[in-house]
């Protein structure tokens, strides 16, 4: 009888997984204009996050294997140029395990943009060491020395990587309730599962660490992590959005915690952010009108050229 109990559960728990992955297939391969026809607001909601996933695809892809999409896809950069500075990371072997399985995960999410919407070519990235160097001096409010190599090794690299998923899972939650579209609502939902995902497994391998000091600065992780979401509290101007691995405890999950491996609101729920917010902190400028930090020439899309055309 135990048997036939775990039998029965095990395959209930199968037909559970597949099921929403049969739903994405057949809400993809029924998506036709005969069928419905998406709002505007749809398709540039959903294309706008095509400049976070060409960020995180390149980094992950070269940081773990050392070559990026003209590799592994050339067909869904769409002729865009090609990241500046990006190289392999040395890493240690669990580390590269999980970056590379990162890697290949936003492959398949510019796939599944692209299977929607037209998309647009991979914008120029940079994603030099000097870059990322600049933003965690702003992030101290003055010059690391040595300057910060995301590159060098594996927990420089995770930290590295705390600044990039996390912003485009709070794009994903801002965009939700704006999506008119069931095929888009679905697809979103799968994106923010995945990207949730990816800042929680780095927040935690990052949390192990927090009390360890990073070297040669002798500043703790949990520091670098408290920098970095206050710098993208600054330039987003949306408020109170980010928080790093240890917070003050009434800022903890019901005023009762310091440690904080997953960011949450007062009722520990992601926070959202606009496209707005979002380009002012990918750009480093504050400004979403002026472009720089990884995107030396801008987003691409509708959304982004629409303030770069006004700028």
């Amino acid at each position: 009888m135990a048997q036939l109990a775990y039998v029965t559960t095990a395959i209930v728990a199968f037909f559970l997984i597949l099921l929403p992955q049969s739903y994405f297939s057949e809400s993809i391969s029924s998506h036709h204009p005969g069928s419905y026809s998406p709002t505007q607001s749809d398709v540039d909601l959903l294309e706008f996050p095509l400049n976070l996933e060409y960020l995180e695809a390149e980094f992950f892809l070269y940081g773990s294997l050392g070559y990026g999409l003209d590799k592994v896809n050339p067909g869904l950069t769409q002729g865009g140029p090609s990241p500046i500075g990006a190289k392999k990371a040395r890493l240690d072997n669990f580390t590269r395990d999980v970056i590379t399985q990162f890697a290949w995960q936003e492959v398949g999410h510019l796939r599944a943009i692209k299977g929607i919407v037209k998309g647009f070519p991979r914008p120029l990235l940079n994603l030099s060491a000097e870059s990322f160097a600049a933003v965690f001096d702003s992030a101290f409010g003055h010059p690391l020395v040595p300057p910060f190599d995301p590159y060098a090794n594996s927990i420089n690299y995770l930290l590295a990587s705390y600044v990039i998923p996390y912003v485009g899972l709070t794009g994903y939650v801002g965009a939700a309730p704006k999506l008119q579209g069931p095929v888009f609502k679905s697809v979103v939902a799968g994106l923010l599962g995945v990207e949730s995902g990816q800042d929680a497994v780095i927040r935690a391998l990052l949390y192990e660490r927090a009390q360890e000091k990073v070297q040669p600065y002798g500043i703790t992780v949990a520091e670098f992590t408290n920098r970095i979401s206050n710098l993208r509290n600054k330039l987003g101007h949306g408020g109170w959005k980010d928080e790093g691995l240890v917070v003050p405890k009434y800022r903890g999950a019901e005023g009762k915690i310091s440690g904080n491996v997953l960011a949450g609101d007062e009722f520990s729920l992601a926070y959202g952010r606009t496209p707005q917010e979002i380009l002012r902190i990918i750009y480093a400028s504050g400004n979403e009108r002026v472009p720089g930090g990884f995107y030396p020439k801008g987003a691409d899309g509708h959304i982004a050229k629409s303030y770069l055309h006004k700028a």
